[in-house]
């Protein structure tokens, strides 16, 4: 067992529950850390200490009296700062924002406290949560714990960050971007974006904003696959509003042992060129499963074009978050897509073209997604899972200067838009498919590198198993030095 700050919140549950340790012991050890480390990386942004341990005196109490609340009874959480939690803001890194305190927890939130979590801070995140990196000018720039010169990944970047640096037993983040999983590549731990729509993001939005977004989902963060599966069972499931009408059940897979899986690999893209050293860690992923007898395909695909693919995830996500743009910003793009070489296929261009779409574009749009969503169907009737890069490369140094798609990154010695991680992004979530990051080793700089294991529809809980698989056999979670 890892030492005791960087157990998965299962095995701290575990503890707490034969008495190992206490809810408020636990507690103040996370709090102690949090004062020490803290400092060098900004994960934690935000903290309620009074009533988190107000709570964990009455779960000691609690399980005195032989009560336990949940599975998860005792164990320290923090969020994602987007989450609406009683007593904390929520800003979404946004200046006006900054004295947004919510009046009720997002339905998330209540049902990890109904689980039995002390929930006792939240996590930074960038401007609108739209950023491979994680700064604001509210709460300043998050680092890397394993590279503080390096980025966390974002928008789940303080989540992500305060697990690999073992200040929290347990996170969740959301995902329309790769913001689970592309901060959970960055920092070696564990992230897993749900099948869209099995779990209520209610509460998890911008002030006075109640729509689901389309693509957009929330889901767990933590140290090990197990926590995972534990969490999205907490998660998961319909508000109150829909439980009248129907219940979710999702698929436990019926496959215990690696061997017994077909996977398909990806380890590149002409859309968007993997660096040699995630390649390098994909390939022994690969090595490693056909030493076990995995059936493994470098071959297979969905039936879809990738180009056209990445196109049309660009155009619907940009669309989707449409809605956070001022009258002026709209008309400002309005004017701008009369200036645009119809053969422009540059990031900007796509963005505002989308932004400014009319909505018969979108319906055509959204007709192909879900022609494609029905190749990758047939394409899960032969395989179990797909395997596939995070991002396209590790972590990289921070770059706050311009506009995301002027902001470079180096892939294979030559510099790439960083922008281009959206094709990664995309491969799955434009799709509505559950996606799994799990640790997949270290690049020869010593940054952590993840692997991707896409599934699919409702198919969460074979990505996780699969992940679990890989703990167990492969890689870990590994804590980063200097934080023991």
């Amino acid at each position: 067992m890892l030492n005791l700050p960087f157990c998965s919140a299962k095995q701290l549950a575990s503890l707490i529950r034969k008495k190992k340790i206490g809810c408020l012991e636990l507690l103040n050890l996370y709090w102690k850390r949090i004062e020490r480390y803290n400092h060098k990386i900004n994960a934690i942004i935000f903290m309620n200490i009074a009533a988190a341990r107000k709570r964990a005196k009455q779960a000691d109490k609690a399980l005195a009296k032989g009560e336990v609340w949940g599975p998860l009874h005792g164990v320290p959480m923090t969020i994602k700062e987007s989450y609406d939690v009683l007593g904390m803001p929520t800003t979404w890194g946004v200046p006006q924002f900054r004295d947004n305190y919510p009046t009720k927890n997002a339905i998330a939130v209540d049902r990890f406290l109904k689980a039995g979590v002390v929930l006792f801070g939240k996590t930074n995140v960038p401007l609108y949560l739209a950023d491979w990196q994680t700064f604001n000018e509210i709460y300043g720039t998050t680092n890397n714990p394993w590279d503080v010169t390096r980025v966390p990944g974002g928008s789940s970047g303080g989540a992500a960050a305060a697990l690999a640096a073992g200040l929290t037993g347990i996170e969740a983040g959301s995902d329309i971007g790769a913001s689970i999983r592309n901060p959970a590549h960055y920092c070696g731990v564990y992230g897993h974006k749900p099948t869209f729509g099995i779990v209520s993001p209610r509460g998890q939005a911008l002030p006075g904003v109640v729509a689901a977004t389309d693509i957009s989902v929330i889901g767990p963060m933590a140290r090990s696959a197990e926590d995972l599966a534990l969490a999205l069972d907490v998660m998961a499931g319909p508000d109150e509003i829909d439980r009248a009408g129907w219940q979710l059940r999702l698929p436990r897979p019926n496959k215990k042992r690696l061997r017994e899986y077909k996977v398909a690999v990806i380890y590149t893209d002409p859309e968007a060129e993997v660096d040699g050293e995630v390649q390098k860690r994909l390939y022994a992923v690969v090595d490693f499963l056909l030493k076990n007898k995995v059936k493994v395909s470098g071959n297979a695909r969905p039936e879809i074009d990738s180009r056209q693919a990445y196109r049309n995830y660009i155009q619907l996500l940009r669309a989707a978050t449409s809605g956070r743009m001022t009258p002026e910003m709209f008309q400002k793009n309005l004017e701008a897509l009369r200036l645009i070489d119809p053969s422009d296929g540059s990031y900007q261009a796509q963005l505002i073209r989308a932004q400014a779409m009319y909505h018969k574009d979108w319906l055509a749009l959204n007709e192909a997604r879900h022609k494609m969503r029905l190749a990758w169907a047939d394409f899960f009737r032969d395989y179990d899972l797909l395997l596939c890069p995070a991002a396209t490369t590790a972590a990289f140094p921070h770059k706050q200067k311009g506009e995301r798609w002027e902001r470079m990154v180096v892939v294979n010695g030559q510099p790439q838009p960083s922008t281009t991680q959206m094709f990664w992004a995309g491969y799955s979530c434009n799709f509505y498919l559950p996606s799994t990051v799990a640790p997949a080793g270290f690049s020869s700089e010593g940054l952590p590198v993840g692997v991707q294991i896409i599934g699919p529809q409702y198919g969460d809980h074979t990505c996780i198993s699969f992940a679990r698989l890989l703990e167990k056999e492969f890689q870990a979670f590994v804590p980063p030095p200097g934080f023991e």
